[in-house]
């Protein structure tokens, strides 16, 4: 068995053959394999190394770098340049330096393209080209190949090296007649220029069969059939990675060119794994080091976190973890994360870190996290570990509508040079593969939206997909159809483009160019570098994450109300503590708008877990998620909790652990805690074992761990089974599995949201509305919400709405009234608003005095009469689209008369006066959620509770005297539909009528039967079982109505060309 050999080793390569023009699918729809894919055959074929030069990019070599370390095969990282003469040169930097300037290269051609286009010439590569060996591939049948030779034989004269050659002529087969006297002339040419040749085989994928994908990929990428792809179509049908005899056989003729791949190979000494990452300065003072700063802010912030003294375990601890970061070298990381957050601070931006960095008692004092880790209990090494060596991971959340200015700035204090975003990789998921695919096959657009719609989710089950097929009467032995979902399935998860990760920073003390190519991201004022944060994570990089949440501006809004409205100071850390009002309200699952605990799943769970305390809070946030789900721990938790069950903990080790979650491992810590301390583990295997539990279905790699972790328990003298059932536990949450810290961070914002909406519920109301779109419920619910809370709601109007929401009353008044914004309104853009409101003193007194002084279009005014926002001066929708009828943007030369004081003509036509026949009731609301999507009228099904009560139906409020198995039937606006990946295909529905909310429950079964009702209702009709359990209650669906067509009933007259009422459920996962 040979040993396998690390990319850092790099040791001389044998001269047997080594493939150098390799793309992977991250040449973008040109490759048609994964980079796994490639160097798992090239370890079959027995290759030592294989270079990897992708089309003007590398943005998929850390993932071929990982892959080849995986296989023992050696990377040699390039990349495939297409100038902008048509040359194609494949790149390949012999030392460090020489990569950074193919970097650099890269950045230059991405940069002056933009987005989508790559500008690079001969005079860059000359600019940037030392060190980097350059081999000329020359493309089928071009005229300009003698001067392309020519323009690399002036390249090598400029950079010539005492090493060996710096350019090469590639000599490559295209499986056509001719091929050899072609490429004897090649050789003929490159000798009469002096240049050496090189063989290469131009590998486009990894096994022969996948040229059909490659034909697939290439036809999308050009936006047509394989019909009509024509000479885009490659000819030369054998671009599959072939072994090394078999290219020895090929080019038997060319036995020197043969040979000098692998002396390329021996020359192109860099690796991946000699990338060094280096943090930014953040010093304060001269003389300080890193490490010396963070100690001092640490000391100068401590009274600000303990003001009567820090407690002996939080000074040893944070003596503990300064250490560690000083031995790790990781202070100036901390300082950068420090400078990011006093900074939004100081622009009065509310921000909080969150996930493992509070674990961290540094990060609490410095105020980056607002949990006291030591008083949590928290575990450090889930942050930070000496064993790993990897930089910690810093997630910081900002309000999400101002988080554009941190991140702008951050762009401005570091500069572009030494900052940019992370990559994200977009991929074919199944929906977009049969969309994509299905086009390449030229299937109707009907046939691509019902493959798209209704076999999406079964793609990669054989079975389901027969069975859904057969359902839509689809032949599978059709060729075209079969191709496509054969196809499809293997497209998916190739990467189609490079996105923009939403704040995960890169910031370096040196240009970040020369580390990683830097390109314009689709957003304006923003630059990516091309790894995402795997990639990152691999390398070991430091990243900073700018994310945004938006309940954090709710939250700020809510402040800035109660001290401007009740003179009261409040902010996340100052809210009061473990209120018994907040925890009664949460128990009652009365928590709509609310911070993560708003959800119908964690609405179903409060009653039946009741927290008291904030740690019931926390673990409420965590068990409510695939993990414990998929562990079967909710059971054995909420049984132990109500007494009916006594917890499991055999020894004081596991008591001291999982006393606190009643013998539960809830938390990743706890996964952690329970290996070390009971399984004898060291943390930085402790860590490894949660991080293979995350993908142990793919890897097996968790075996290894299984057994040390039940021979250490059983060592340690626990029972065999208990051990096992302890890791079965741990392997059932595995990826999904929340960090105590995490869930800690999120209960504190569930828990200043619940108490403001407990005690200002005024004051939420406006403050959450002016924050929309965010959370589960859309403004109506919002508002009725509110209003059964005593809040009064007023409608919008001209003369005194703003473009937020407000409160109005005086000062001391004991609950404000919410008046309604003009944001509401649909189509009315701010800028309008601004206008309207700042022309509006004095008061308008009619609809031509608006018209007059506000200087906003006529569609501006038809917006907000459409939105009954003229009620101030008398007149109702109808009235006042009658009066704007008679105004005009711009004068008719024939008519106008010019009003010189007002810069507005007079109304064209003198409209007589008349009274106008008044609106329904029912129209009045059809409008209002048609223009708002809000009424502060009647509900809409309260029309229609006649004709509902007709087919005995119940209201949602008749629930309540209904007993547990009673069958019922009830209607409702659908308002929202959940769907979670690890419900087992069930979805979760709420509908709601003029008396409340009714929460469904959908079998799969039952979803496939009636999926266009469930997917396109806006009202429907269910028939089911009640299912009480304790204070909740759920519909168990047997079969759906819809009942859409009756919301046409509700008026009939409406006169602004509305027929129906419009109401969009949101859709959640």
């Amino acid at each position: 068995m040979t040993a396998v050999m690390t990319q850092s080793e790099a040791p001389d390569v044998p001269d047997a053959y080594v493939e150098l023009q390799v793309a992977t699918n991250f040449s973008f729809l040109r490759g048609a394999s994964h980079p796994e894919e490639l160097f798992e055959q090239a370890r079959v074929f027995g290759y030592t190394a294989l270079g990897v030069a992708d089309h003007n990019s590398v943005a998929g070599i850390v993932r071929a770098h990982v892959a080849a370390e995986e296989h023992g095969v050696r990377l040699i990282p390039g990349a495939r340049l297409e100038l902008t003469d048509g040359t194609v040169l494949l790149a390949y930097p012999t030392d460090r330096a020489a990569w950074g300037r193919l970097c650099q290269l890269l950045t230059r051609g991405h940069k002056r393209g933009e987005r989508q286009d790559f500008t690079l010439s001969w005079t860059d590569v000359a600019d940037l080209g030392a060190g980097l060996i350059l081999i000329l591939s020359p493309q089928a049948d071009d005229p300009h190949l003698a001067k392309r030779v020519q323009r690399l034989r002036h390249h090598v004269d400029r950079h010539t090296h005492d090493d060996g050659p710096v350019g090469y002529i590639a000599l490559t087969r295209h499986a056509r007649p001719g091929d050899i006297p072609r490429l004897k002339a090649l050789e003929a040419m490159a000798a009469d220029a002096e240049l050496p040749t090189v063989v290469t085989g131009d590998v486009l994928y990894h096994l022969p069969h996948r040229h059909i994908l490659q034909d697939v990929v290439t036809a999308i990428r050009c936006g047509r059939t394989l019909e009509t792809l024509g000479d885009a179509r490659e000819l030369h049908r054998d671009r599959h990675l072939k072994a090394p005899e078999a290219m020895a056989g090929q080019y038997a003729d060319f036995k020197g060119a043969l040979g000098r791949a692998a002396e390329i190979a021996r020359r192109c000494r860099f690796s991946i794994s000699n990338l060094r990452y280096q943090y930014p300065t953040e010093t304060e003072l001269s003389g300080e080091t890193p490490h010396d700063t963070l100690k001092r802010l640490v000391r100068e912030a401590l009274p600000r976190r303990y003001p009567v003294g820090a407690p002996k375990p939080a000074l040893a601890q944070l003596k503990h973890e300064l250490d560690l970061i000083g031995q790790l070298d990781y202070a100036p990381y901390f300082l950068t994360v420090n400078t990011i957050v006093r900074q939004a601070r100081s622009l009065g931006i509310v921000c909080q870190g969150r996930g493992s960095a509070a674990n961290s008692a540094v990060c609490y004092v410095l105020g980056i996290t607002a949990i006291d880790p030591v008083r949590s209990g928290l575990l450090f090494e889930r942050f930070v570990s000496a064993e790993r060596r990897e930089p910690p991971d810093i997630d910081v959340d900002f309000e999400s509508d101002r988080r554009e200015e941190i991140i702008q700035w951050i762009y401005r204090h570091y500069g572009r040079a030494r900052s940019a975003l992370c990559a994200t990789v977009m991929r074919y998921q199944p929906k977009g593969a049969l969309r994509e695919v299905g086009k390449v096959f030229g299937l109707s657009d009907d046939l691509i939206g019902q493959l798209s719609k209704h076999l999406a989710s079964a793609l990669t089950d054989g079975g389901l997909l027969q069975e859904r097929a057969g359902d839509l009467n689809l032949d599978l032995t059709d060729r075209p159809l079969m191709l496509t979902l054969q196809l499809a399935v293997e497209i998916l998860n190739f990467p189609r483009q490079l996105g923009t990760h939403p704040g995960g920073f890169v910031l370096t003390r040196d240009r970040l160019d020369g580390l990683v190519p830097v390109q314009p991201a689709a957003m304006e004022d923003r630059q990516i570098i091309v790894w995402d944060k795997n990639d990152i994570e691999a390398l070991k990089f430091m990243k900073v994450d700018v994310l945004g949440l938006g309940m954090l501006g709710c939250l700020r809004r809510s402040f800035e109300y109660l001290e401007q409205h009740y003179r009261t100071t409040m902010d996340i850390a100052t809210i009061p503590a473990e209120d018994p009002q907040t925890y009664a309200m949460i128990r009652k699952a009365d928590t709509i708008g609310t911070f993560q605990i708003e959800s119908r799943a964690q609405m179903s769970m409060l009653p039946r877990l009741k927290p008291t305390t904030f740690y019931d809070l926390v673990v409420q946030v965590a068990i409510v998620r695939p993990g414990p789900i998929q562990g079967d721990m909710v059971h054995p938790y909420l049984r132990r909790r109500d007494g009916l069950e006594k917890p499991d903990c055999p020894s004081p080790e596991l008591q001291a652990i999982l006393g606190k979650t009643l013998g539960v491992p809830l938390f990743q810590e706890q996964a952690m805690q329970v290996a070390i301390h009971c399984a004898g583990f060291t943390p930085g295997e402790a860590d490894q074992l949660r991080r293979s539990m995350a993908t142990f279905k793919f890897t097996g790699g968790v075996s290894h761990f299984k057994t040390k972790l039940i021979e250490g328990m059983v060592a340690k003298d626990y029972d065999r089974d208990f051990a096992e059932r302890t890791f079965s536990q741990l392997e059932g949450f595995g990826s999904y599995g929340f960090p105590e810290s995490h869930a800690a961070s999120f209960a504190l914002v569930a828990y200043a949201s619940s108490y403001l909406k407990c005690h200002y519920p005024d004051v939420f109301c406006a403050a959450l509305l002016n924050s929309q779109p965010m959370g589960f419920y859309a403004p109506a619910q919002i508002v009725r919400d509110a209003r059964e809370h005593g809040v009064e709601i007023r409608a919008i109007d001209v003369n005194r709405s703003r473009w937020d929401c407000t409160l109005e009353g005086p000062p001391g008044q004991r609950q404000m009234t919410v008046r309604l914004g003009m944001r509401l309104v649909k189509g009315l853009s701010n800028e309008y608003a601004a206008r309207l409101i700042g022309n509006r003193t004095p008061l308008y007194d009619s609809i031509d005095d608006v018209w007059r002084r506000s200087d906003v279009p006529v569609s501006a005014l038809e917006r907000l009469a459409e939105a009954d926002a003229f009620r101030s001066l008398g007149l109702d929708r109808r009235a006042a689209l009658w009066d704007i009828k008679g105004l005009a943007d711009t004068p008719l030369p024939l008519f106008a008369a010019a009003d010189v004081g007002r810069n507005r003509p007079e109304p064209e036509v003198i409209e007589p006066v008349f009274r106008l026949t008044p609106m329904s009731e029912g129209g009045e609301v059809v409008e209002d959620y048609n223009t708002t999507s809000l009424t502060l009228r009647a509900h809409p099904v309260a029309f229609l509770r006649q004709a509902l009560q007709a087919r005995k139906i119940i209201s949602c409020g008749d629930l309540a005297s209904r007993r547990d198995g009673q069958r019922v039937s009830i209607a409702g606006l659908v308002l929202m539909r959940q769907r979670p990946g690890t419900a087992k295909g069930v979805m979760f529905m709420t509908i709601e009528d003029e008396s409340g909310t009714a929460n469904l429950i959908l079998w799969k079964d039952r979803i496939e039967a009636q999926r266009p009702i469930v997917i396109g209702a806006s009202m429907i009709a269910c028939h089911g079982t009640l299912q009480r359990e304790g204070d909740v209650t759920h519909i168990v669906v047997r079969t759906l109505e819809d009942l859409t067509p009756l919301l046409c009933q509700i008026a009939n007259d409406t006169p602004l060309g509305h027929d129906s009422l419009k109401i969009t459920a949101r859709d959640f996962r």
